[in-house]
C-alpha cells in the first residue's frame, strides 16, 4: 500500500497560468496524474480549508482522508511539528507496512522544513516528492523527482532522544582499551572514530560503523563494547553474509523444538545470546529482508519472539552493525529495508581506509609482528632484537597502499610466518613489495600471497 502525505496550499486545487487566465493543475493534482496512490492524507489548517475541499473534491476516485490541523500560525515549527507526530504516528499503526510518501510542494516551506526533519531524523519513515512547476520541466528534470536523503550531501539529522551527551570516559580506560584490542588509531581521522565511538559507547543507541573491507570495523565495535559497561563475555558477533536466508530467522531469534522441518531441538538465536551485552551484525547490506522486518521489532520495543514459541521474550541488546556497502542504493533497489536503516543509523562512524592513514601503516605492521614475537624461534630467532621500522621501511610501507586493507595485514603475519630467518626491516620490505606488486580490487588470498612471498623469500 502507498500513500501521500501532503498539506494542501493557496495553488490547490487548481492555479492560475502565466499566460491569460487559464487554470492549471495546481501542485497536488499534477502529482497525481503522474503518480497514483492508494489513499492521499489532505492536511490543512484553518486558513486552507476551502482549498482542501475543492482539492477532495477534485480527486474523484482516488481514497483521501482530510485531516484539519489547528494552526493558527502556519510557521511555528513547535505547533506544526507535533500535530505531524500525531497524524503519522495514527497512519503507522492504522497501515503498518505500507510505503509512505511525502509531497513538499503545498504549504509553507516551515511545513516542508518539518517533514525533512521527521523523514530525515527517522522518525518517519518516508520518502520526499519534488513536484516542479511545469516551466521548469525538462527531459532531465522529470515533473515528478524523488529526493534520496540517505545520500552524503545531505546532512544527517538525530532524534531527540536518540542524542548522546558524550560520557566522561576516563583516558585511562580509552587507552587501556586501544592497547588491549591492538588498536592502532594515531591518525587524526582514526583518533576522531574512536573518539566518536567512546561518546556513543556509553548509549544504548544502535550505531552503524561504515568502512570498506579491513578498515577494522569489528575491532572497533569490541571497542564500544568494551567502554559501554556491559559485561565482556556478553559480545555477540554475526557475519550477515554467511547466513542462509532460510535459516535467518532461526540465527538470530532462535526457535523451538518441532516448529519447522529439521528442528529436532530448541535453539538459542542471537539476540538472546546477546542479553545483556552487545550484537555485532557485520555485512548488514546481506540481512535477508525477512530478517529485516523482524529485527524492526526488536529494536523498537526489545521483544524476541523465537520460531514456534507462544510469546515473546524481553531482551537488552545494544546493536552495532556494520557494512561496507552503499545502504542508500540498496534502499533504491528495494534490497534493503529505509525503516531499519533509520533505526539503525542512529550514531554512524565512518572507517577511513588505509590509503588515507598511511601514517599508520608501519604501526599496524609492527603490531602484528610483536603479536607473532610471543611464539619464539617459529617466527623470530631467539635472541633477535624487538623489532624496528626503518625509515626505507616505512617509506615503502606506505607508497605500497594500492591494495586492499585485509591484504596488507594478511602480507605482514604470512611474511611472519615465511621468513623467520630474516631481520624485521628486511621482512616489511618484503611486505611493501607484496603490496606494490599486487593488483587487483578483491581482498588478496592467502595462496596469492604465499606464493608471492615464495618468490622472494624462498626457504
Amino acid at each position: 500500500m502507498q500513500i501521500l502525505f501532503t498539506f494542501t496550499g493557496f495553488h490547490d486545487p487548481y492555479s492560475k497560468g502565466l499566460v491569460g487566465e487559464d487554470e492549471q493543475p495546481g501542485p497536488i493534482l499534477s502529482l497525481l496524474q503522474a503518480r497514483s496512490f492508494d489513499l492521499v492524507y489532505l492536511l490543512s489548517t484553518p486558513n486552507t480549508e476551502r482549498n482542501t475541499a475543492a482539492t477532495a473534491a477534485a480527486l474523484r476516485q482516488i481514497a483521501f482522508r482530510e485531516v484539519l490541523l489547528p494552526l493558527q500560525d502556519p510557521t511555528d515549527y513547535g505547533a506544526i511539528l507535533k500535530h505531524l507526530r500525531l497524524v503519522t504516528a495514527r497512519a503507522v499503526e492504522e497501515f503498518p507496512g505500507a510505503e509512505c510518501f511525502i509531497s513538499v510542494a503545498s504549504g509553507t516551506p516551515q511545513m516542508h522544513a518539518c517533514w525533512v526533519l521527521l523523514t530525515t531524523s527517522g522518525e518517519f519513515p518516508a520518502r520526499i516528492l519534488h513536484i516542479r512547476p511545469p516551466r521548469f520541466v525538462t527531459a532531465d528534470r522529470p515533473l515528478v523527482s524523488e529526493i534520496d536523503l540517505t545520500q552524503p550531501e545531505f546532512p544527517v539529522v538525530r532524534v531527540r532522544d536518540a542524542l548522546v551527551e558524550a560520557p566522561d570516559v576516563p583516558l585511562l580506560d580509552i587507552r587501556s582499551a586501544v592497547a588491549e584490542l591492538g588498536l592502532v588509531a594515531d591518525h587524526p581521522k582514526m583518533r576522531a572514530a574512536l573518539e566518536q565511538a567512546a561518546a556513543l559507547a556509553d548509549s544504548k543507541a544502535p550505531i552503524l560503523i561504515l568502512g570498506a573491507t579491513g578498515t577494522g570495523k569489528e575491532l572497533l565495535a569490541k571497542f564500544v563494547h568494551r567502554l559501554s559497561g556491559r559485561p565482556s563475555d556478553s559480545f555477540v558477533a554475526l557475519n550477515c553474509a554467511n547466513i542462509q536466508k532460510d535459516l535467518a530467522e532461526s540465527l538470530l531469534f532462535g526457535h523451538r523444538r518441532g516448529s519447522f522441518t529439521g528442528a529436532v531441538a530448541d535453539q538459542v538465536g542471537k539476540f538472546e545470546q546477546a542479553d545483556g551485552g552487545t550484537l555485532f551484525l557485520d555485512e548488514l547490506g546481506e540481512l535477508p529482508l525477512g530478517a529485516q522486518a523482524k529485527m524492526l521489532r526488536v529494536l523498537q520495543d526489545g521483544l524476541v519472539e523465537p520460531i514456534g514459541a507462544k510469546k515473546a521474550r524481553k531482551v537488552d541488546v545494544r546493536i552495532v552493525a556494520a557494512t561496507n556497502q552503499n545502504l542508500g542504493k540498496a534502499i533504491r533497489q528495494k534490497e534493503f529495508r529505509e525503516d531499519l536503516y533509520y533505526r539503525l543509523n542512529v550514531g554512524e562512524i565512518r572507517l577511513p581506509p588505509l590509503r588515507e592513514r598511511r601514517s599508520d601503516i608501519p604501526k599496524i605492521a609492527l603490531h602484528v609482528l610483536d603479536q607473532c614475537i610471543p611464539f619464539g624461534d617459529m617466527f623470530f630467532l631467539r635472541g633477535s632484537a624487538p623489532p624496528r621500522v626503518y625509515k626505507t621501511a616505512r617509506v615503502s610501507l606506505q607508497i605500497g597502499t594500492k591494495t586492499t586493507n585485509s591484504s596488507i595485514v594478511l602480507s605482514f603475519r604470512m611474511v611472519s610466518w615465511r621468513t623467520r630467518e630474516y631481520d624485521t626491516d628486511t621482512k616489511l620490505q618484503i611486505c611493501a613489495s607484496i603490496s606494490r606488486r599486487q593488483k587487483t580490487k578483491s581482498t588478496v588470498q592467502a595462496l596469492s600471497v604465499l606464493r608471492s612471498i615464495q618468490e622472494l623469500a624462498p626457504y
